[in-house]
């Protein structure tokens, strides 16, 4: 492991030089109560800028130790309560039974954690939506993605449910970061699509999504948001609980299993938690392969429709997803020893999982078991071609919290992570290319003493990543990725304005030992206007033959800086106004990619080349750029009374945006079925006769705008029914023609959702409904997607036993059995969503 850069040793030293200069501390303590004077019997209440926390107790009341005196700001936060904030002075000799009153809430309100500044759901500028308690239970999925995908502004990937990625806002891959409590999951997940994110939420407690730039916090590979997984793999507290979960989906045959248990005594506090899951291949209602991808013409007779059919769909199963099995495991222990002014911990974690890449495998008839077949033998029996993931992810994190008093410094957080990831892409049996990644990550926040009324204080970021793709079809080349960050946040509330300012800079650097591109052949295929069709032409390009010992390294210093303001106009309604210009460096796959990319079954090429227009690759003139974001959210949000809102919409243009689109070339590939499994759109009449090519996606910089709005709406019809809508739509328009069109590729659909859910006695119900719209705003050489609607059902009973909880639950999928394809995914005409499936399972907390 490489040790710390000198800018952290430096700070290291800094910060030990305060401890001495320390001031009396006191107590404080207080009652909380709701409108009608009850108690309130959960939440807690935080010391703004500051860690310290206390829990409200079952009779409403907290207590601080060892409190500065002074002036100070104290939040209270409860999930079904307005957040409230109270500023008050402690003297000398303390302050005891103080009292306040919050509001209900119309609407589930969570802290963020992710967040620069304390805040939660309501009140950050900048939109931010938490998934956590019985509704993060009812929507979990196998992936991240799965499970994010119905939250406003949120779509998935989709990779044939065993490796989905959250795309925020139509960005994904680099643009939006996955954190595991805060700091990066460290897997592959930014480089493919096909990747699975190696960060499970089955343990989790609660998901933040911060949607929107978050740079200042989490450097340039968050310009497009970040889904931060919170879990309590490093206690904070010596608590006792527990929860274990089972279920057995009837679709796949999937089984899973989780479970956490935490607890410990006196100083020393420990976390236990894992998590198993086994599925066979996915069932759907008709064929995986789009028949529409194969041919445009019209048949005028029913006999030659079917004898289409049948040569369209040959040796191909009907009702199934071919190869999207998987079996996942993990385990993580987790330690902190506990102090007076805070806490320092550790934890390991393991993860594996073996799993089919969907789009590949035309077989016959083959069985649904699969225990060994996982392995090496689970090609037997499939046919053709079988492409499967090996993933082994080692991580070690290291986080502290400590409180301070002193004149200048208020706490000092800590965080460091050190991830050994390894995965490897297998070809009927044969390895056939193997990433490796191996990351650091260090973290330090100095939060100060308030200065003239502005809480805030310093961030100090580190990352490195040494990344190596080696293998026959290794579509990138070796890198190391250094960055180094330093920001800093600040906020003040003016009357009822709270006003939030930022600004970061950081140098990232990327060295690629050796760069070599082998001949290879592209054939050009352009568009005729006139029929709206694609054609072949003869000409061949060659790409150049490049010195294998060449090497190349770039530098980027991308800079940030916000401001925003949450304006509290009237009593239970606030409006956020944000505006943040952000800059992101190119990840060294966006720059370097040149070979195929089995996973998406595209032959990718990076914005370090060009390809000229007789199919020669040249390197690219051009200097690269950073990404340059200007975007500007307003959010309006009414949390009172029984009906309550969000209504956000933003506008994103972004500078020297990068983006893989078709080409219109293809190359010669030596496997025989990759042409019949393009999947990005390609028809399949245009390539006859071209079994072996796959199309060539190029790495692109161009100036883009992104705009859209998001809505939700909450109201509590009765002491029993709760309705819910919401609906996102997001447009992205290129400020130059690329090919015929000035769309991006991938773009989410429009979507709409409605929902109602019911609880009564120990019975809980639910039923939503959401539809997706045609997608009809496309790339050049990208095809429209059909809308469609899914319809879910949620039941459950709730009991005890020993003072512990236990949910008996059932969950409905796609009860209409519709055939759906998710227009954001690459694979999108070859591997539709799941079918009809019921879900039973039981879940236990103590």
């Amino acid at each position: 492991m490489k040790c710390l850069p000198k800018p952290l040793t430096l700070l290291s030293i800094s910060i030990l030089s305060t401890f001495a200069i320390s001031i009396q501390a006191q107590t404080l303590s207080g009652l909380v109560l709701d409108k009608a004077g009850k108690p309130l019997i959960n939440g807690s209440v935080q010391i703004m800028g500051t860690n310290k926390t206390a829990s409200i107790q079952s009779d409403g009341r907290f207590i601080f130790e060892n409190v500065r005196p002074g002036n100070m700001e104290i939040h209270v936060a409860s999930s079904r309560h307005i957040h409230s904030k109270t500023e008050l002075t402690v003297p000398e000799s303390g302050l005891f039974d103080i009292e306040i009153v919050v509001a209900n809430s119309s609407i589930e309100i969570f802290d963020v954690t992710a967040s620069a500044f304390h805040a939660s759901t309501i009140e950050s500028a900048a939109p931010v939506s938490v998934l956590a308690g019985d509704e993060l239970r009812r929507k979990q999925a196998s992936t991240l993605g799965d499970t994010l995908k119905n939250e406003v502004g949120v779509h998935s990937t989709f990779y044939g449910s065993v490796a989905s990625s959250p795309i925020i806002r139509g960005l994904d891959g680099p643009r939006v970061l996955v954190t595991q409590n805060g700091l990066d999951s460290g897997d592959a997940s930014r480089v493919g699509p096909d990747h699975i994110v190696a960060t499970d939420a089955s343990t989790a407690t609660q998901i933040e999504v911060l949607r929107g730039p978050a740079t200042l916090f989490y450097g340039s590979g968050a310009i497009g948001g970040v889904v931060n997984v919170v879990d309590q793999r490093i206690p904070d507290n010596n608590d006792w609980e527990g929860r274990v979960s089972t279920d057995r989906n009837t679709n796949n045959s999937e089984e899973a299993f989780s479970g956490f248990i935490k607890g410990g005594e006196g100083n020393l506090a420990f976390n236990l938690q894992g998590y198993y899951r086994d599925a066979d291949d996915y069932r759907i209602p008709g064929y995986a392969e789009n028949p529409d991808t194969h041919s445009d013409e019209e048949h005028d007779d029913d006999l030659g429709a079917e004898h289409e059919e049948h040569e369209e769909h040959e040796g191909e199963r009907k009702g199934v997803v071919e190869n999207s099995s998987s079996r996942t495991k993990g385990i993580t222990f987790g330690a902190s020893y506990l102090l007076d002014n805070g806490y320092i911990g550790f934890s390991v974690e393991h993860m594996s999982s073996f799993y089919g890449i969907p789009g590949h495998a035309h077989g016959e008839e083959h069985g649904e078991e699969h225990g060994e077949e996982h392995g090496e033998d689970s090609d037997e029996g499939l046919g053709e071609e079988v492409v499967q993931g090996d993933l082994q992810q080692n991580r070690y994190q290291i986080s502290s919290k400590h409180q301070l008093s002193t004149d200048f410094i208020s706490a000092i957080n800590t965080g460091f992570a050190f991830t050994d990831y390894k995965h490897a892409e297998i070809e009927n049996g044969e390895i056939g290319t193997v990433f490796e990644n191996k990351s650091h990550e260090a973290r330090v926040e100095v939060i100060h003493q308030p200065l003239a009324g502005w809480r805030g204080g310093l961030s100090f970021h580190y990352k490195a990543s040494d990344f190596e793709a080696v293998g026959e079809e290794a579509f990138t080349p070796p890198s190391k990725t250094n960055s180094f960050g330093v920001g800093i946040i600040e906020e003040q509330h003016f009357g009822n304005v709270l006003f939030q300012l930022g600004a970061r800079i950081e140098q990232v650097e990327i060295d690629v030992p050796t760069i070599q591109i082998g001949e290879t052949e592209f054939e050009a295929i352009h568009s005729a206007a006139e029929h709206g069709e694609m054609e072949h032409h003869d000409e061949d390009g060659h790409a150049s033959l490049l010195d294998a010992s060449q090497s190349s390294s770039v530098s980027f210093t991308p800079l940030s800086a916000s401001i925003g303001a949450v304006w509290d106009f009237t009593e239970g309604y606030n409006l956020g106004l944000s505006y943040v210009h952000a800059q992101r460096a190119p990840s060294s796959a966006e720059i370097y990619s040149f070979g195929p990319h089995i996973g998406t079954s595209t032959y990718e090429v990076g914005a370090f080349y060009d390809i000229t227009e007789d199919g020669d690759v040249v390197f690219n003139g051009r200097d690269l750029a950073v990404e340059k974001s200007n975007n500007v959210d307003i959010s309006l949000r009414k949390f009172s009374g029984e009906f309550g809102f969000v209504v956000n919409a933003f506008y994103n243009q972004v500078d020297d945006y990068y983006f893989s689109a078709d080409s219109g070339f293809v190359v010669e590939e030596g496997h025989d079925d990759i042409a019949s499994d393009l999947g990005e759109d390609v028809m399949a009449d245009e390539h006859e006769g071209h079994e072996d090519e796959m199309p060539v996606f190029l790495f692109t910089a161009l100036d883009v705008d992104l705009y859209g709005f998001e809505a939700e709406i909450n109201w509590q019809a009765t002491a029993s029914l709760q309705l819910q809508a919401q609906g996102d739509l997001v447009r992205t328009k290129l400020d130059k023609n690329l090919g015929g069109s000035q769309y991006l590729p991938r773009t989410p659909p429009s979507r709409l959702g409605v929902s109602a859910n019911y609880v009564v006695g120990d019975w809980q119900a639910g039923l939503s409904l959401h539809r997706y719209f045609t997608q009809d705003r496309v790339a050049e050489f990208e095809s429209e997607t059909k809308g469609y609607t899914l319809v879910d059902l949620d039941v459950s009973y709730v009991t005890s036993f020993n003072n512990t909880d236990v949910t008996f639950y059932l969950k409905g999928r796609n009860l209409a059995d519709e055939e759906a394809r998710v227009h954001t995914s690459f694979l999108k005409d070859l591997t539709p969503v799941q079918g009809r499936s019921f879900i039973l399972g039981a879940r236990a907390h103590f």
